[in-house]
């Protein structure tokens, strides 16, 4: 059974400690959170603390990939102090997936830190949004990547980038079903590029959630880039994200 998360990015605005957001997710249904930027931050005792009141499982955090490379023994310790042993790059930008020589060069970043991590049992999976899939001779960059990584590279699918991206979030997930453990349930209207509530974008929700039960996929992640209302939105991700059980 799949389980379910919520991107802490999508709470940044809420002005309260990262303890205090993690209890206000342990009062929703979701199984657990995913870190964003400000673990480096806060008090990792507390981040333990408020994940075993709560029974919240770290899913994975959000970190760059120079700090990885520049960073990575202090940064497994830090989140290894609370249960965290999944690592997501969350971004690179355009540069990185334009050409196919760049493509193989981001792979080879990738697959490097994936080594250096696993011997810490530390798993490495890269997080898309739309830019990945700009065509790429006669293939996108994502599909590249995705055949030019390590297989030690997982990838987190974000179902909402792809849609934008132009291609179909769910035909997408099952030819790579085997390299994808985790995805982002997130929404946007594809002409805009803008992040809306899930179910009120242009993505076929309904197809993707039986596609990530279809697919075995162990993690499904809730985010929002751009919530009005982030509580609201936090309860809205976790009813919506029921259908995933």
């Amino acid at each position: 059974m799949t389980q379910t998360a919520v991107q802490l990015y999508s709470l940044r605005d809420l002005d309260e400690s990262l303890p205090s957001v993690i209890e206000r997710v342990g009062e929703t249904t979701f199984d657990g959170v995913e870190f964003a930027n400000r673990v480096p931050d806060a008090d990792v005792d507390e981040i333990e603390r408020a994940l075993d009141q709560t029974g919240l499982t770290p899913a994975g955090a959000h970190v760059g990939l120079e700090t990885l490379e520049t960073d990575l023994s202090e940064t497994v310790e830090r989140y290894s102090r609370f249960g965290c042993d999944t690592f997501v790059v969350p971004y690179l930008d355009g540069d990185h997936f334009e050409s196919l020589e760049a493509v193989e060069s981001t792979a080879d970043r990738l697959s490097a830190v994936a080594s250096d991590l696993a011997a810490h049992g530390v798993d490495l999976h890269y997080h898309n949004h739309d830019h990945e899939f700009v065509a790429c001779g006669d293939q996108t960059a994502m599909e590249a990547l995705l055949e030019r990584t390590d297989d030690a590279v997982g990838f987190e699918l974000d179902l909402g980038w792809a849609n934008v991206g132009g291609v179909d979030p769910v035909a997408f997930l099952e030819r790579y079903a085997d390299r994808v453990s985790f995805v982002h349930l997130a929404d946007a209207e594809v002409g805009a590029g803008t992040p809306t509530e899930l179910g009120e974008g242009d993505l076929d929700l309904e197809n993707c959630l039986d596609a990530v039960g279809r697919a075995g996929i162990e993690w499904g992640i809730y985010e929002h880039d751009q919530p009005t209302d982030p509580i609201q939105s936090l309860s809205h991700g976790a009813e919506t994200l029921e259908q995933l059980r």
